[in-house]
């Protein structure tokens, strides 16, 4: 798990959000989540089977935030689970081992650490910065990047407001994949902007 993790907005066109997913996979995504807090569970589920043919084409992960149901459903590769979802240790119990589950810790290390015991894939931080789409009490430290990379033996995510030119630091103190929404979503050229994204992993070791 390193590179561009595309996280899709809240779009009810499917079309448009097929062809600017597929745009991003061409520019190196490296994996993508279906993320839509609005939609109902019809379009949802038409979307996310949608989105699962089109990452398999192109032989990338594709998970589901929050939805248990809907990755069982399906066979998703995994599911990513925030603080009001269902836990990390449902979610593993619930989609078995070799399945992605992936965490979001906020800014906090310790939430890290419990989401490494209860059967995590990988960890999420964030946000870092202003964002667009999402809203955040809080400002996440850059360190805490350091820390994990020190102590929990998992690979990290950051999320939050990113563009290339902020990532840039975060990937050089160790994270291993930047979370991305409007940077390649909401912009003219989105497979250009992807390519420059996995560009910044370029040249990393393993």
């Amino acid at each position: 798990m390193k590179g561009l993790y595309l996280v899709t907005p809240d779009w009810d066109d499917t079309q448009k959000l097929l062809q600017t997913t597929e745009a991003g996979l061409r520019g190196g995504a490296a994996l993508v989540q279906y993320r839509h807090k609005t939609a109902s569970p019809e379009l949802r589920r038409e979307q996310a089977s949608e989105l699962q043919r089109l990452c398999r084409e192109y032989g990338r992960p594709f998970i589901i935030n929050d939805h248990l149901d809907l990755c069982l459903a399906l066979d998703a590769d995994g599911i990513h689970v925030g603080g009001t979802d269902a836990s990390v240790a449902e979610a593993r119990k619930a989609i078995g081992p070799s399945k992605i589950v992936g965490a979001s810790c906020y800014g906090t290390l310790q939430l890290a650490h419990d989401a490494q015991a209860a059967g995590a894939s990988y960890v999420a931080f964030g946000g870092f910065y202003p964002s667009r789409v999402k809203k955040y009490d809080f400002k996440t430290p850059p360190d805490i990047v350091t820390q994990a990379k020190e102590s929990i033996p998992l690979p990290s995510v950051v999320i939050g407001g990113m563009t290339q030119e902020n990532a840039a630091p975060l990937v050089a103190l160790g994270a291993d994949m930047v979370a991305v929404i409007s940077s390649v979503y909401m912009v003219e050229d989105p497979e250009s902007a992807a390519r420059g994204f996995a560009s910044l992993f370029t040249g990393l070791s393993n």
